[in-house]
């Protein structure tokens, strides 16, 4: 491999590993240390060119037939949320964590019916049932698990909403929610309103 791919291959890398966060690092260079640096290039050029082509900019029309109070389309396949406003002025693509398994994952048409700053959070009962552990409740603040904003959807339990562990996002890590960075969420929070609509696909 020459110099001057090593250093193409090196700096791809490195840009597709800051999109997701700096809490990817640390894994992505213990395994770069693993797999020996030139093979790790190779193989983080091919994750890179796979996520670029689901992780694309799409139009609303495939998926809405108007956008009356903005539109939020959530992909779980790519992991991303896709957001147009009413005036098709703004569109915004965000990474996003998706639910752990197909049987937390709902999909369909919702709306916004609740926005809070700072919410409080406290298990479902499945939840709970699932991990006895967990606290019934957990006020606002940094070790709340919908960090500083959420979306609260017209289907019980279901939120779009922040979360202080960015690990979390590109990966299916949820209970059913789906999660943003906590200044993603913050945006959308302030470009969405109650009664704009939500697909999930």
């Amino acid at each position: 491999m020459t110099q001057a791919r090593t250093r193409l291959n090196r700096r791809a890398f490195l840009g597709s590993a800051s999109l997701f966060g700096a809490g990817l690092a640390t894994p992505a260079l213990s395994q770069a240390l693993d797999l020996g640096m030139e093979t790790y290039e190779e193989t983080a050029q091919t994750n890179m060119r796979r996520n670029i082509s689901s992780f694309r900019a799409l139009d609303w029309q495939p998926y809405f037939s108007n956008l009356t109070n903005g539109a939020i389309l959530v992909d779980t396949v790519s992991r991303a949320l896709h957001f147009w406003s009413e005036d098709r002025s703004v569109y915004r693509l965000y990474p996003t964590s998706v639910p752990v398994s197909e049987e937390l994952t709902r999909r369909g048409r919702t709306e916004v019916i609740r926005k809070v700053e700072g919410p409080s959070w406290a298990p479902t009962p499945s939840m709970k049932q699932r991990n006895p552990e967990w606290p019934d409740y957990v006020p606002p603040g940094p070790d709340n698990p919908l960090g500083t904003h959420a979306l609260y959807l017209s289907w019980q339990y279901y939120r779009i909403h922040g979360t202080h562990d960015t690990r979390k996002i590109g990966r299916k890590s949820s209970n059913g929610c789906i999660g943003l960075y906590n200044e993603h969420i913050q945006e959308l929070f302030g470009m969405s309103k109650v009664g704009t609509q939500v697909l999930l696909i």
